[in-house]
């Protein structure tokens, strides 16, 4: 459709300050964080904001009957391609749409539309006593709606789980225009398992069922104490071998992180005065949190534990030496980026998750690699439940060495399967990882498909991702 005609048809929905069609403009909509976005930069052909369902209906229902690719966007800070317009189109932007419509004290929930930023929703739970334990390291940018959509989990997600724990029921306007409520109706419960989970198959989507404009979420209480162990390691495998010390001894901490010796050095040459010891080949930090007495026990045996095969163990309940202790795991990732001076992080395969028992294979693995294409890569993660970050520092302006970052995270994907785990643990597929889908679901794909096709017969529904 013409693009003129487009604009034309989008105001007769939207007032003009929502409705977006200029260059300028539709260039900020062209890429996210991927590295694949840097090397392939698409514009949609329009972009709009509602902020009504009722106008994301009208949106989809005349983009449906006009055969006009999709794609819902958040804040823009996926690393896979997910919410870029590959196909053009429309781009429904929802992150201006951040209404808290509810907090249900009495019934731990909350009601939110899609664009509240996750640490808002957080800071406005905390007068309730309350809080949403998911907790991505884009906390201060990134959507709801964005993390309903990528089943998002971070550094607690040992203990409280990915988003999927606590979506209770879902507003979704799907492809042809209609408007359905998963979860039920009136439902306020915090149990229902009346009918097909239609809540579950919609988070993780990634947007290619529908476009999530209301979302129910449980809460939990906010726990009252918090306190962070740091382990020093002279050895890799034996973080991975105190992490299952400390299971089997009956103890869940809320986030468990490693940092290799490529991350300690990052962070020391970013930051020289954390001073982290560069000769330890594994750094993990423990936090736990409940009430003050559960809080000491778990951090006392923790230590124990550590002690048997670290060099260097500390415990703190202070709230100034924890994020002492915590600062070096809290700038890797910026660390990262200045491994070269010349050079910058690229987000490609940066999330693969693999079984406990094989993140230090993984680790090792990764740093021959690395060491095969001539790139440094810098790895850390959350070690609790295999989720291991991969970081390639490279050029990203030179060609030979984008290609050889491109060998690279292929490589980094295949091994995260070979090993017996998933090509992402967090920041989903997009278009970054659809190649492996086949790999590593096998016949399921064929299932995805057909639902797929059942919603979306026309695939106008963020074509080209996920599956």
């Amino acid at each position: 459709m013409d693009k003129r005609v487009l604009k034309q048809e989008m105001l007769k929905i939207l007032q003009p300050e929502q409705v977006l069609a200029d260059d300028l403009d539709l260039m900020y909509y062209s890429y996210d964080s991927s590295f694949l976005t840097k090397l392939e930069r698409v514009y949609p052909d329009i972009v709009v904001l509602p902020r009504a369902t009722e106008q994301v209906q009208r949106i989809v229902r005349f983009a449906y009957e006009n055969n006009i690719p999709v794609t819902p966007r958040g804040a823009g800070t996926g690393e896979t391609g997910g919410a870029v317009a590959f196909n053009g189109g429309i781009v429904i932007d929802l992150s201006t749409w951040d209404e808290i419509v509810e907090v249900d004290v009495s019934n731990m929930q909350v009601v939110v539309r899609p664009g509240v930023i996750h640490a808002d929703l957080n800071n406005h739970l905390a007068k309730f006593n309350l809080f949403f334990p998911p907790d991505p390291g884009s906390s201060l940018m990134c959507t709801i709606g964005g993390m309903v959509a990528n089943n998002a989990s971070g550094l607690r997600a040992v203990k409280y789980g990915c988003t999927e724990q606590y979506v209770l029921g879902l507003e979704v306007v799907l492809p042809n225009g209609e408007v359905i409520t998963t979860g039920g109706i009136r439902s306020k419960a915090i149990k229902n398992v009346s009918g097909l989970n239609l809540t579950k198959l919609m988070v993780g989507s990634e947007g290619v069922l529908g476009i999530i404009t209301k979302i129910r979420l449980r809460c939990w209480p906010k726990p009252k104490a918090r306190g962070i162990a740091m382990a020093v390691f002279p050895k890799l495998d034996d973080a991975p071998a105190t992490v299952l010390e400390v299971y089997q001894a009956g103890i869940l901490p809320s986030g468990i992180e490693i940092l290799d010796k490529s991350a300690i050095k990052a962070v020391n040459q970013f930051k020289p005065e954390i001073g982290l010891p560069e000769d330890a080949e594994a750094i993990l930090l423990f936090e736990v949190d409940g009430n003050p007495p559960s809080v000491e026990w778990e951090g006392t045996n923790i230590v124990e534990i550590a002690k048997r095969r670290a060099t260097k163990v500390e415990w703190a309940t202070d709230p100034q030496r924890m994020a002492s202790l915590w600062e070096g795991r809290s700038v890797t990732a910026t660390a990262a980026a200045r491994v070269r001076p010349d050079g910058s992080r690229v987000f490609a395969g940066e999330d693969i998750s693999v079984p406990l028992s094989r993140v230090a294979e993984a680790l090792r693995a990764i740093r021959s690699l690395g060491e095969k294409y001539g790139i440094p890569v810098v790895n850390y993660g959350h070690i609790g439940d295999g989720n291991v970050h991969t970081a390639p520092v490279i050029d990203p302006e030179n060609p030979a060495e984008a290609e050889k970052a491109n060998q690279l995270v292929h490589e980094i994907h295949l091994l995260a399967i070979e090993l017996e785990g998933s090509t992402t643990g967090e920041h989903g597929v997009g278009a970054v990882r659809r190649q492996y889908a086949e790999l590593e679901h096998g016949e399921a794909l064929k299932v995805m498909r057909l639902i797929k096709n059942a919603v979306d017969p026309k695939g106008i529904m963020n074509p080209g991702k996920l599956i």
